[in-house]
């Protein structure tokens, strides 16, 4: 057994190193200039373009892109191939991957009048590069909505108290929003009072937990309800909370953001900190301390300590480990999605291009830390066999936060309950989740608008009408999750995810390339080549292998609706593989001819060529 502390401070010193050394490079690399004018600056309109403080932007950028994924993938991954692949592809992998993906693409978006990654690639590809690369978007978009869509309902099952917290917590972001926007009162003391409500509803949640199928459940048995996609493989109330979260999603994304989104966003960084801090300090101090024996549904802790196996071999029931631990960590050490958030909003919030180091590189190594939390909350409990599934996995965050919170606070003289810890965990995981699914309907909408255009035709107007739109997608996920098969669904996820990092590092390497021939590669063009080969890899294990022959399984066992969802999810994986590609070989040829003829290629910062 090891001490989970190792885990933590391993990443820490890593993490460090990257921000205090690599980061600092970077920033000079692409010379970043305090006194050059950004888009915020430049374009300010008091709604899209407005300059933000340093410390209110990392805030917003944080909770934006800290979502469930880097909870879900690194514990899903430890509990495949054990804990020590996965913490060390974190702690390696996200200083130079991932928070170098954050940070080139917040930078490149800058240099284009804080225009969004498919834009970018699409100066230097053409009009079709760039549609390609919001088409394979808005497919990844809609796998965001199908896996966070189970994982939500898996917790909310798991810890029913959580279920009740979070009902709070949406209803006092609407207050709140209210509050401030409507009503016009003064943010701090609402700040104050209303956190302060997101806290006392964990003991609400406790006292008052909701189940929607099941004994004492509020729709009535389980019996009734067994005929919901789901319910066989992972009970009726699981497969009843779904289709609750999935609608969630498509209101939540057409509503103004006034009304939910930014206050909301308010609320979940206070949960991100007081979560991930109190579980970071908390092994710290009790691993220091010590600490009297925690007790936790009937097992007993007097270490903290791991309790699973370090390493659990090359394969599992995901595949090998080269390449689904990668894909499976995701979010943990590289995520596209991110490139969305970079290019999407904070680029047009950046008061300071200097800002772009802490904001980009900085937020990542933030959410590698929320990995670390994952990973030893997960080998502190232990699931021994993968096959205990997702259920069994994903219960182990709460329990395991819950553990650390109660150890950490015994050393210090006083005891966090683990069943208050675990609702809290629950909420903090949770809120992370809602947050990451309704973000991506909104943001899909964009994409999809972006792709259009200007409507010309009748049907372009409806497809690009907000309800029309969000309703495609949430039905999409609905319909991709209800295989109910974990094990094909979150690698297609992160297959997904994974690859549009690396296209969008190809496009941070397409603007240094056509920046001037002085401007090394390396920094983005290993990561991106690495990353093209583990994702692709595994997109074609899922399309060519997994899911046409689950497909052809699920439809001889007369299950239609499985068998339908198994071969959306195969042609996704391929088309991915297609538009990848494309775009990979568009993009090999622009650099061709760039290193080739430099005489045309701009050395202003970042314009792009004049042919």
């Amino acid at each position: 057994m090891v001490q989970v502390a190792v885990l933590v401070v391993l990443s820490l010193v890593t993490f460090t190193v990257g921000y205090v050394a690599y980061s600092r490079y970077l920033a000079q690399f692409v010379e970043l200039d305090e006194d050059a004018e950004t888009p915020a600056h430049k374009y300010e309109d008091g709604q899209e373009y407005v300059p933000a403080k340093k410390s209110v932007l990392l805030g917003h950028h944080y909770s934006s892109i800290a979502g469930g994924a880097p909870i879900v993938g690194p514990i899903t991954a430890a509990a495949a191939f054990g804990w020590l692949p996965a913490i060390l592809w974190i702690a390696i992998g996200n200083p130079l991957f991932g928070a170098v993906h954050d940070f080139m693409s917040l930078s490149a978006s800058v240099r284009h009048e804080g225009k969004s990654i498919g834009y970018i690639i699409g100066e230097y590809v053409g009009e079709r590069g760039k549609n390609m690369l919001l088409w394979f978007a808005f497919l990844t978009i809609i796998l965001v909505i199908a896996v966070f869509a189970l994982v939500v309902a898996v917790v909310f099952n798991a810890f029913p108290s959580s279920a009740t917290a979070s009902l709070i917590y949406m209803g006092l972001a609407l207050a709140f929003g209210i509050y401030l926007y409507q009503l016009n009162l003064p943010f701090l003391p609402g700040a104050i009072a209303f956190v302060a409500m997101v806290f006392a509803g964990v003991w609400v949640g406790l006292e008052y937990p909701i189940v929607l199928v099941g004994e004492s459940g509020l729709l009535g048995a389980a019996a009734t309800w067994s005929w919901l996609p789901l319910a066989g493989a992972f009970g009726a109330n699981v497969a009843a909370w779904v289709p609750v979260v999935v609608i969630y999603g498509f209101i939540a994304s057409v509503l103004p953001v006034w009304v939910l989104l930014q206050p909301r966003d308010f609320l979940t960084s206070s949960l991100l900190y007081a979560g991930v801090g109190g579980m970071l300090l908390a092994v710290i101090v009790g691993t220091v301390l010590g600490f009297s024996s925690v007790t936790v549904d009937g097992t007993s802790y007097s270490a903290l300590t791991t309790n699973t196996a370090a390493f659990k071999g090359f394969t599992s029931s995901l595949g090998p480990i080269f390449p689904f631990l990668f894909v499976t960590i995701a979010c943990g050490t590289i995520s596209g999605f991110h490139s969305l958030v970079s290019s999407g909003t904070t680029a047009k919030q950046l008061n300071n291009e200097t800002d772009a180091r802490a904001i980009g590189y900085g937020a990542m190594l933030g959410e590698g830390l929320l990995a670390t939390t994952a990973v030893g909350a997960f080998a502190l409990v232990g699931v021994s066999e993968f096959s205990s599934g997702v259920v069994g996995a994903l219960a182990n965050f709460p329990t395991g936060g819950a553990i650390m919170l109660s150890a950490g606070s015994s050393s210090l003289g006083f005891t966090i309950p683990p069943a208050a810890g675990a609702a809290f965990i629950g909420l903090v995981f949770v809120s992370f989740l809602l947050t990451s699914t309704d973000t991506a309907v909104r943001l899909g909408r964009y994409m999809f608008d972006e792709i259009v255009g200007v409507p010309e035709t009748s049907v372009q107007e409806t497809a690009t009408n907000r309800y029309v739109n969000a309703g495609v997608q949430c039905l999409g996920g609905y319909v991709l999750v209800a295989s109910g098969t974990w094990s094909s669904l979150w690698p297609l996820f992160g297959g997904a995810n994974q690859t549009l990092a690396a296209l969008a590092l190809l496009s941070a390497t397409l603007w240094l390339a056509n920046w001037n021939d002085s401007k090394q590669l390396i920094s983005t063009g290993v990561p991106m080549a690495i990353m093209l080969a583990v994702t692709l890899s595994a997109l074609l294990w899922i399309g060519l292998y997994r899911t046409p022959l689950a497909a052809i399984t699920a439809l001889g066992e007369g299950s239609t609706l499985e068998a339908v969802s198994f071969a959306i999810q195969s042609l996704i994986a391929l088309a991915m593989v297609y538009l990848a590609s494309s775009i990979v070989w568009m993009g090999y040829k622009n650099l061709r001819d760039v290193r080739g003829s430099l005489g045309a290629v701009a050395t202003d910062g970042g314009e792009p060529r004049d042919d």
